[in-house]
């Protein structure tokens, strides 16, 4: 988790049109989702999907964004909304 945070913080003043701190991002999100912390994980996961949807619409990289977001929603018991993403993923693929 300490990574996570580290390699968040160090490319946080970067551009947001810059990919790296996107990238950051979603490591972040997902050692949050390891350690537990699902609540905090959505939120960065959510925002990493956002940009990646609106800078880089690259089809694998949303697609694994996505996943991530379906698996924390599932960690929460929002089974319902993990569902749907992951019938999305799915749709897409």
């Amino acid at each position: 988790l300490a990574l996570g945070w580290a390699c968040w913080k160090t490319y946080l003043f970067r551009p947001e049109t810059d990919i790296v701190p996107c990238e950051a991002m979603g490591v972040l999100g997902n050692a949050l989702m390891l350690n537990e912390q699902n609540a905090e994980a959505l939120s960065v996961l959510e925002a990493e999907l956002a940009l990646l949807r609106r800078y880089w619409p690259r089809r694998g990289a949303i697609l694994v964004a996505q996943t991530n977001v379906a698996m924390c929603y599932g960690n929460l018991g929002r089974d319902d909304e993990a569902l749907a993403l992951e019938r999305e993923v799915y749709a897409t693929k």
